[in-house]
Parts: structure tokens; sequence; C-alpha cells
């Protein structure tokens, strides 16, 4: 998976596979017999289609969502980290070392402010203690680390909000 940003132009959609998409991002387990009804395609056409979407790099993969309360990973830690150096390379040892670290759920690179905003979803304050050494006190290249622990999660939508059919 790659979330860097894509400058490849982005890929022709119809209504089918938007409406495809928008099935499987509310329920990827429908099996295809099911999202075809659901599409209104025969379930050949609907293979063929989730097919190319997948080659084509738009689905990137399919994954269950675990419930972090359930499995004992209920502590989410919003973190803004700010480099001391930030050429390429520093950034991208960075998200390297962000990437290999289990506990980060996601990591932006983002501009105006810090360099980089990290998600990480860990079962305590010993975990994120851990995770935030292993991380942040290991590197010396890190400056800052700013930490937001969530109180509450109000909204969790890992779907992506998809165009409009042309008419």
């Amino acid at each position: 998976m790659n979330d860097s940003i894509n400058n490849s132009a982005p890929v022709q959609l119809d209504a089918t596979d938007l409406r495809i998409l928008d099935q499987l991002q509310r329920d990827a387990a429908l099996t295809n017999h099911a999202l075809a009804e659901q599409v209104h395609v025969s379930p050949a056409t609907c293979l063929r289609r989730v097919r190319r979407l997948h080659e084509q790099g738009v689905i990137e993969r399919q994954i269950a969502i675990v419930s972090a309360d359930h499995v004992c990973a209920g502590l989410t830690a919003i973190v803004e980290v700010t480099l001391d150096v930030q050429s390429t390379e520093h950034l991208q040892a960075f998200e390297s070392a962000a990437a290999a670290c289990r506990a980060v759920q996601q990591c932006y690179r983002v501009s105006s402010g810090p360099d980089f905003i990290v998600i990480l979803q860990v079962p305590d304050m010993n975990a994120y203690q851990a995770a935030a050494h292993q991380l942040f006190s290991g590197s010396t290249n890190v400056r800052n680390v700013r930490t937001f622990f969530s109180v509450k999660r109000s909204k969790f939508e890992p779907a992506i909000q998809l165009p409009a059919a042309a008419s």
C-alpha cells in the first residue's frame, strides 16, 4: 500500500465502478454474487470489474476493521512530530521508522506546522511510552513531539468519499 502522493492520472470510473466501490467500502466481505446483485450487474461482470479495480490500484487491499476496545488497544495518541533536519533523506528515514512501528496506524507528512502527524493505537500508557521511545527518543533527528490522547472517538470512517457518477 502506498499512501504517498500519487502523480499518476486518475483512473476513469463509471457509475457501475462507483457503485461497486461504494458497496465494498461498506462491506468488503460480500460475496461476488451478493455484490453483483446490489450493483445490478451480472456476477461475471462484477468479478471482472473488481479484478480490474484491484489491478489498477483503485482498491489497494481489503481488510477487517477490528474494534480496539475488544482487543485491549483502547488508547489512541495523535502526535505532532517536528524534525531537526527536513531533508528528503531525513523525512524518508522517519517515515520508514513509523511504518516499521506496529503501534503506528497512520503517518502523514504535513505542511505548515509540524513535519508529521502520527496516529498510534496502543493498549495503555506503558505501550505508548515504549512506542514513543522507539520512534521519538531513539532518533537524534526528532526536535519536538506534542502528543494528544483521545478521550472519545466521535467518528471513524475509513471510506473515501466517491465522486458523483457522470450522467
